[in-house]
């Protein structure tokens, strides 16, 4: 049977280890508590936030007690890594909102419940109530300005600037390691490699407040990268976010559905909880039967169902289904709205129902003459039923839900009509 290394190094998921040995040592011999942490910067976490707690998840599933932080105090000071300038300040209303958002996310990941049971937390709770001069005495007279001045989040911003504010972000991190070690017995930090500074000033605050003889640790998950070197994440509506309101789970399910064929094995291993067995499996059916998409499919279903749940994922599915078949009548008004969020839309003011007009009205056919032949070819569809007709006029009964009526021109051109 693996060990949690083992199964994290054939996952790919280890990218820099504090002390390689003495972890390898300490998971071995006992089972530990370790955090990781995520700042409220919006209300909703995007895709790009979960390989560090998915992989938190991994050392739950192996016996250990994850520490799940969100960051209410820091979220209002502003992490400098990854970032070229500084970073606009919320106020404390919408930081709280965004925490709250988030940790219904989280609590869709982790166990709360039974021996290992994951642990809640939000860094506001203690540093909320700090004062200056306690942050100054007690906390900044420990670590140097050189020492800070080296961390590579800091230099990388020396030239174009970094406010005060932001400089002291890698000692509030390290407070927030420091309070989990002496109150939660915490062990470990584990984050995105752009977290290596300030997970590493964290364990230099231990060792100077608790002494040389303390043992924590730090590991760092390698960033998330994609085989043709696009951004990971991203897409032409922007961010893939966890929030259904934000990132429908239709549109969850097709961003992982057309993963590339050669970034889908790194994605299983990286994301599911599927095991070895079965992602070698997958593995083999893209090579041999790269047409089936079995792994995209499991690569979608796991991801939908983990963040969203069944219901979600089966609608998903149906909607997917239906979207191929044409069969759109099968779907509720709902699913439709789900299924052609970002297809263009046009707004039929007028009384004239003609198909003909709307057609044109709605540049579907760029000219009467063209939608007359199109109707006439079968090329045109009415909420998925073929029409021929060129004198059909659009009435109650192609209105969904009584609100909007789908056509497609061709095999893939989609448009939605609204009505005043």
């Amino acid at each position: 049977m693996e060990t949690l290394l083992q199964e994290l190094e054939w996952r790919g998921v280890i990218y820099q280890q504090t002390d390689e040995a003495g972890i390898k040592d300490v998971l071995e011999k006992e089972k530990i508590s370790l955090y990781c942490g995520v700042d409220p910067t919006a209300d909703s976490m995007h895709i790009g936030h979960l390989l560090p707690f998915l992989t938190l998840r991994r050392f739950q599933k192996h016996g250990h007690r994850p520490i799940v932080l969100v960051g209410g105090a820091t979220g209002l000071i502003g992490d400098p890594s990854g970032k070229k300038e500084e970073r606009r300040l919320q106020t404390l209303e919408q930081v709280d909102k965004n925490v709250q958002g988030i940790k219904t996310q989280l609590m869709k990941i982790f166990d709360f419940e039974g021996e290992n049971a994951a642990v809640m937390t939000n860094n506001f709770e203690w540093q909320g109530k700090m004062d200056l001069i306690t942050f100054l005495r007690d906390y900044g007279k420990h670590i140097g300005v050189n020492y800070m001045l080296a961390k590579e989040t800091v230099a990388t911003r020396l030239e174009s600037g970094i406010s005060f504010t932001e400089f002291t972000y890698t000692l509030l991190q390290a407070i927030d390691f420091l309070h989990l070690y002496e109150n939660l017995d915490c062990k470990m930090q584990i984050g995105g490699s752009d977290q290596w500074g300030n997970i590493t000033t964290g364990l230099e605050f231990i060792r100077k407040m608790a002494g040389e003889d303390a043992k924590a640790y730090g590991l760092t998950i390698p960033l998330v990268t994609k085989a043709d070197g696009t951004k990971f994440g991203k897409t032409e509506g922007g961010a893939i976010w966890l929030d259904p309101e934000k990132t429908t789970p239709y549109e969850f399910y097709q961003f992982w559905i057309n993963t590339a064929d050669a970034d889908t094995v790194k994605y299983l291993k990286y994301f599911t909880f599927l095991s070895k067995e079965e992602i070698e499996e997958l593995e083999k059916s893209l090579q041999e039967e790269p047409h089936l998409r079995k792994a995209q499919k499991a690569l979608a279903e796991e991801m939908t169902r983990l963040i969203h749940g069944e219901d979600a994922l089966q609608q998903a599915i149906r909607i997917t289904e239906a979207l191929f078949s044409g069969n759109i009548k099968e779907l509720s008004v709902e699913e439709v709205e789900q299924g052609f969020k970002d297809v263009p839309t046009h707004v039929l003011a007028g009384e004239d129902m003609g198909l003909v007009n709307v057609l044109v009205e709605a540049k579907i056919s760029p000219s009467r003459r063209q939608a007359r032949e199109d109707i006439q070819n079968g090329a045109v569809s009415i909420n998925g039923e073929r029409v021929t007709d060129i004198e059909y006029e659009l009435g109650e009964k192609d209105k969904l839900g009584g609100t909007f009526t789908i056509i497609r021109r061709g095999k893939k051109k989609y448009y939605m009509i609204r009505y005043n």
